[in-house]
């Protein structure tokens, strides 16, 4: 891929051509262009085409010659926990409530400057597997651990990313039948008063925001009904989406039958915590009226196939969810479930496990490609901004080298992406702006970023 800039005009240009590659826009026709063009200006798309970039739109213009290369959306991550990257590697052969149980301790001791650097590098990381927008979890919140919105706020400036941090909380401990213990909790009011002050000191209303705010209760082991219900009427009241861990193990489904006498689905929805405005983690354990049930009141679906496997939870019913038109998009999950922490990665995981689920048709690798780009918009309600290259749409956009060693010679540049070794980023852009460029962070502080994630993970073990 080669950049070079028009000297046909003498001021200065925010406009910017990438041609020659393969671009696969991922808009409502699937439309795909074997040599084609993408055009941005001041952090939209002002053209897609096919062949090279008109005349008049070349003129003056930074022109990326992207030969050899696959242009695609950006990556949308529609679940993790950035606090876990400091965690990995513990715990490595336990289901979801051993794991649990064996990282709350260590967890509780995090504060904003910790969990600042853990996000710093995991923000890097889902930037060079060619994530442009990331969803992240955070429900952990020590007495006196400081700004920690504010420090992932921070991290994902510094990386570069757009971010929809949600405001997580537990106030059901241990000795009220919670799974976390009583020292990892909050009470429900200063959960309630904090998502709140999280909602109104960080988001951002704007279509091309770079920080938006969901309210986020962790799960229905360690939330109390009281939470889950007032943090949806809290979130309606300032007009911000819901989140939360649902149907991810069958451990959770004998949980809510014991403690509520009804499925998660069921229990959720008795809550408030069905609708267009919400978005669940995992859902591993759905039966077909839960799916009824998500597609008839628009909740969308973070499908996390790597974390699934590495906690022995189950692969998620995607072929059901999709035919029925819910919203699925991909997410990672916390580093701590999933060491890799690539957002790329988890186009063909996806793929694969759902293979493994229903069968060789159950999931191609366009639909996988659109479940990590136009299905997260969705999920996160950024389907008219974000998601597809389509004139009008925010310039975040991915542009992978397929003509390397890995795969030169591949029939199909999309199954590069969706069945083979994760391509190299030769660039991806975040409204326009770059990124990565050539593998490495734009700003040049990737190793700087290795360095504080190493100190910061020492220091919370020895914490512990």
């Amino acid at each position: 891929m080669t950049s070079t800039t028009s000297s046909t005009s003498t001021t200065r240009t925010t406009r910017t051509v990438i041609e020659n590659g393969y671009v696969a826009t991922v808009d409502a026709s699937g439309s795909e262009h074997a040599r084609g063009h993408v055009v941005l200006e001041a952090g939209r798309i002002l053209a897609v085409g096919d062949g090279p970039a008109p005349a008049h739109l070349r003129e003056g213009a930074h022109v990326v010659d992207a030969t050899g290369c696959l242009v695609t959306p950006g990556l949308i991550n529609t679940h993790h926990h950035l606090y876990q990257w400091l965690t990995r590697g513990y715990a490595q052969d336990a289901i979801l409530f051993d794991w649990l149980t064996a990282l709350y301790p260590l967890w509780s001791r995090i504060d904003a400057d910790l969990t600042g650097a853990g996000a710093a590098g995991a923000m890097a990381v889902l930037a060079r597997s060619g994530c442009t927008t990331v969803g992240d979890h955070h429900y952990i919140f020590p007495a006196g651990s400081g700004d920690i919105m504010g420090a992932l706020v921070h991290a994902a400036a510094r990386v570069g990313v757009r971010l929809h941090a949600t405001r997580g909380s537990m106030d059901l401990g241990a000795s009220q039948g919670g799974l976390p213990p009583d020292f990892a909790v909050e009470t429900t009011a200063a959960a309630l008063a904090a998502s709140h002050d999280a909602v109104v000191t960080h988001h951002d209303d704007a279509p091309d925001a770079m920080v938006k705010i969901a309210i986020a209760p962790c799960s229905p082991f360690s939330v109390t009904a009281d939470l889950l219900r007032e943090a949806a009427v809290l979130a309606r009241d300032l007009e911000v989406r819901l989140h939360t861990h649902a149907s991810e193990t069958i451990e959770e489904d004998a949980y809510c039958a014991e403690h509520f006498g009804r499925t998660p689905t069921q229990y959720l929805e008795d809550l408030g915590w069905l609708g267009p405005d919400v978005w669940m983690a995992h859902c591993v354990h759905l039966d077909a009226p839960a799916i009824e049930r998500y597609a008839a009141t628009g909740t969308g679906v973070a499908h996390c196939p790597s974390s699934n496997g590495r906690l022995a939870a189950g692969i998620a019913p995607v072929r059901d969810l999709l035919a029925a038109g819910v919203a699925v998009g991909l997410g990672v999950d916390g580093a701590a479930s999933n060491e890799s922490g690539q957002l790329g990665v988890e186009i063909r995981e996806s793929v694969l496990m759902n293979r493994l689920r229903t069968g060789a048709d159950s999931l191609g690798v366009r639909a996988a490609l659109r479940m990590a780009t136009a299905g997260g918009a969705r999920v996160l309600g950024r389907a008219d901004h974000l998601g597809s290259l389509e004139v009008g749409k925010l310039a975040d956009l991915v542009v992978w080298r397929v003509d390397g060693v890995e795969h030169a010679g591949i029939l199909d540049p999309v199954a590069a992406l969706g069945l083979g070794a994760l391509p190299p980023i030769a660039l991806s852009l975040v409204g326009g702006a770059p990124v990565v460029v050539d593998g490495a962070l734009a700003t040049g502080e990737q190793d700087v970023i290795a360095r504080e994630v190493a100190a910061a993970s020492r220091a919370l073990a020895e914490r512990a």
